[in-house]
């Protein structure tokens, strides 16, 4: 954007910009030799892959957490979870606001768009909400998992791995400490499937975190007034339900004779089916092998998935907003009617075009990468492993079937520009991307295509 001769970022460009100068950032720190164990050698390529899924709160690794980075190398990847799943400009504001400096409204409006506020007047109040209420969960969430992982793992140790695991889960990032711990390397939380404290403790950070910053407060504002809710509120929060417990039956259903529950009581498979229900939604932690799954749970894992979160949240996806509108936009048009009525509220046809733009785009791009690493992989991986860590990648959800570690640098490097993409934002980096040009008023003749 030029004007009066210089150049200026768009808010849009500050936030792309600034997301990938911390992943490089990162990516330098994790390349130092005392930030692996024994010696072992990180390859940049690793290093950067690392860094992205730590910023753009993914969990897709390349080596296991704990037996390769050092204590340095886990703090710097916790620091970037952090970071990420707060959000780049949040962080900003606070140095801005520690050192006295008055925020401008191009970074207000940067704030805004990161965070998924709406008013340019209440960015400060918004930050403070943010950082009081990660920090009451996270806090919370790491005091229940300490009542778990200190008789596990020692009083210092135990600790460590509740703060860790508290701050990846409420980011939604699935990174996890758990390698050599409770087993072999990239076991994720399987030693605790049964468990009920640390799989439910993990579960509603999972979802608190994916709920968005804005939701809560306004949750908080109209004292959980269900009737006084904005109209995000309400769609974020009923599809969120929907998805959860309609996604807790089918796993339940799917996997009744699979080897993932194979040995499990009821109560232990409901447990698994609702962490399966909540993990996709861009966590990244798993408690069953994701490789027993049924094929119908394969395919509702990698839907769940696709969906994702809540705008403004630390999920990914095409979030749970987008896929209410393209839904009412549907049956609105099956019923031959223009405007989307969702409840006792009117939503702008526009909001659908927009909404289908982000599917088409995100199923695109899918498809696309898809079939890169299908060709740059022909003898390695299957169809079906591909199609799972595409879609986590650009979800940045963290799931994988084991594939990841064992990809060439060019499949690496799809995974990276994906995790970037889903944590960025397909809006965000086309109108990044893209130069304003002033709207022609001249119009075309209007014409008509047959479809359906």
């Amino acid at each position: 954007m030029r004007k009066k001769g210089k150049f200026t970022l768009s808010i849009w460009q500050v936030l792309a910009i600034g997301y990938l100068a911390v992943i490089i950032f990162g990516s330098v720190l994790l390349i130092l030799p005392f930030a692996t164990k024994d010696g072992q050698s990180t390859s940049y390529i690793n290093a950067l892959f690392t860094s992205t899924s730590a910023t753009c709160v993914t969990g897709l690794v390349t080596y296991d957490t704990n037996t390769h980075w050092t204590l340095f190398g886990q703090l710097v990847i916790l620091a970037l979870i952090q970071l990420g799943g707060l959000g780049f400009m949040t962080f900003v504001s606070v140095i801005f606001q520690i050192f006295g400096k008055g925020l401008g409204l191009h970074a207000r409006k940067a704030v805004m768009a990161s965070s998924g506020g709406r008013k340019l007047n209440g960015i400060s109040a918004l930050i403070r909400r943010i950082f009081i209420a990660t920090l009451i969960c996270e806090s919370v969430g790491a005091i229940l998992l300490c009542i778990r992982f200190i008789p596990d793992f020692g009083a210092g140790r135990g600790i460590y791995m509740s703060i860790w695991h508290s701050i990846s889960a409420f980011c939604n990032a699935g990174f996890d400490l758990m390698g050599s711990a409770t087993g072999g390397e990239f076991v994720s939380l399987t030693a605790y499937s049964s468990d009920p404290l640390v799989t439910l403790t993990i579960g509603f950070l999972i979802i608190f975190g994916g709920l968005g910053f804005c939701v809560w407060g306004d949750v908080i504002d109209c004292r959980f007034n269900f009737k006084k809710f904005q109209l995000n509120t309400k769609v974020v929060l009923c599809m969120n339900a929907i998805l959860i417990i309609a996604g807790t039956g089918l796993f339940m259903l799917f996997e009744r004779n699979s080897e993932a529950y194979a040995g499990k009581g009821v109560g232990e498979r409901l447990l698994c089916a609702f962490f399966n229900a909540v993990s996709p939604r861009t966590a990244g932690f798993n408690t069953t092998n994701l490789s027993l799954l049924s094929d119908s749970g394969y395919l509702l894992t990698v839907i769940l998935m696709f969906i994702g979160g809540s705008s403004g949240s630390t999920a990914g996806g095409i979030k749970v907003g987008t896929f209410a509108v393209i839904i009412m936009g549907m049956l609105s048009a099956f019923r031959g009617k223009r405007d989307i009525d969702i409840g006792k509220r009117r939503v702008e046809y526009s909001l659908v075009s927009q909404a289908l733009a982000i599917f088409a785009a995100c199923l695109t791009i899918v498809l696309l990468a898809t079939i890169a690493i299908c060709a740059i992989e022909p003898s390695s991986a299957t169809f079906k492993q591909v199609l799972f860590e595409v879609v986590s990648a650009l979800a940045t959800t963290g799931l994988g079937l084991s594939l990841t570690p064992t990809l060439a640098v060019a499949s690496k490097v799809i995974l990276i520009l994906l995790m970037y993409t889903g944590r960025v934002g397909i809006l965000t980096l086309a109108l990044a991307l893209g130069e304003k040009k002033s709207v022609s008023e001249i119009k075309l003749p209007v014409d008509t295509l047959l479809i359906g």
